[in-house]
């Protein structure tokens, strides 16, 4: 299959429109930009609709009415402009309607800077909006997995009807990569009995809502929602386990920072070290089973992230506190880097071999 070198953002936004994206909103925020503007360019040559909204609340509310009518829709932002987008989401969840949310992390809080970061786990995975619910959250580590993630957001999506966020980064946004891709054919979904799309005088209207004045009303369907959450945890959490196999030390890491530690990886396996890596692809579903099954004969678990350990608490709580685990990170845009972590594995091992 023919490669083309393609920076990340523009990648993601190939990749979104090949799956079937057929609306864009969102705003302008550095480090997703490119994203914005490839699909500016592309998305009404090839039969979608690109609209820059007047705000990051504006579009997420465009997104809402979007998909609604069981379009396949999507916005991108970057770390203080997905928070505008809280509320949105909250009502995106709560309406039952699939979309696609991209985040290209930056460093945080506030404003911050424009440089990589993971400090936005616990807002995808614990707090993107208020109320009892969760969102998908993928997590890609090169380009062309950003490609191949963009695809499986939508169709998990439109399959349990949730939004799908893609946690990219900074680094992932802005770096160059040989990518493919693959031909992709968008799961066909029956969405004729919510769908608000026309009755064309042949069916009843369908409302699609989050407000529930009785409160047993509402409890029903959070009720609903989560046995739907639970089919999710059980199908399709998932992870790449590295050299894990006989691994006294297990490093967990995710995203663009697992690049970093495969490369410490293989460095101490190559000095001796019996170390492995546990890289979740979904954040949430957290990949528990595979954590636990990765570290089964761990003595030791260190994770690394670009921030300053919001993951930890779910390695903790996936092992059920039955292994030491420890945490290095970097933070405000710092990217650790493969010595820094080697470091950390030597010093987990008591010094090196």
């Amino acid at each position: 299959m023919e490669k083309v070198l393609m920076k990340g953002n523009e990648a993601l936004a190939e990749a979104a429109i090949r799956a079937g994206c057929k609306c864009f909103f969102g705003y302008p925020i550095t480090p997703q930009t490119e994203l914005s503007e490839y699909l500016s360019k592309q998305m009404p040559k090839r039969g979608g609709v690109f609209l820059q909204a007047e705000s990051e609340v504006a579009a997420i509310n465009m997104v809402l009415g979007a998909a609604a009518t069981g379009t396949r829709v999507m916005t991108s932002s970057s770390s203080p402009g997905v928070s505008l987008k809280s509320e949105g989401i909250s009502y995106i969840a709560g309406s039952d309607v699939p979309a696609v949310i991209i985040n290209v992390q930056r460093g945080g809080p506030g404003l911050g800077g424009i440089q990589p970061s993971q400090a936005d786990y616990w807002q995808a995975t614990k707090g993107l909006g208020h109320g009892d619910f969760h969102l998908i959250v993928l997590a890609p580590s090169s380009v062309q997995e950003v490609v191949d993630l963009v695809s499986r957001a939508f169709d998990l999506g439109d399959q349990y009807r949730v939004p799908v966020m893609l946690l990219s980064d900074g680094l992932l946004g802005q770096m160059m990569e040989p990518v493919s891709f693959p031909e992709i054919t968008a799961k066909e979904v029956d969405k004729s009995d919510w769908a608000a799309n026309g009755t064309k005088m042949a069916r009843k209207h369908h409302i699609v809502n989050s407000l529930y004045i009785e409160a047993n009303d509402l409890e029903d369907i959070v009720k609903e929602r989560y046995a739907r959450y639970a089919v999710i945890e059980a199908e399709e959490s998932d992870a790449e386990a590295y050299q894990t196999e006989d691994a006294d030390i297990v490093v967990v890491a995710y995203g663009a920072t697992s690049r970093v530690v495969k490369s410490a990886v293989n460095k101490a396996r190559a000095e001796g070290i019996k170390v492995g890596m546990l890289r979740p692809i979904t954040l949430w579903p957290f990949p528990k089973k595979q954590l636990c099954a990765a570290c089964e004969n761990a003595k030791a678990v260190l994770t690394v992230e670009m921030s300053m350990g919001q993951m930890v608490d779910d390695v903790k709580l996936a092992l059920e506190c039955k292994k030491p685990v420890s945490f290095f990170g970097r933070t405000g845009g710092v990217i650790p880097t493969p010595a820094e972590v080697y470091a950390e594995i030597v010093k987990l091992n008591g010094g090196a071999k």
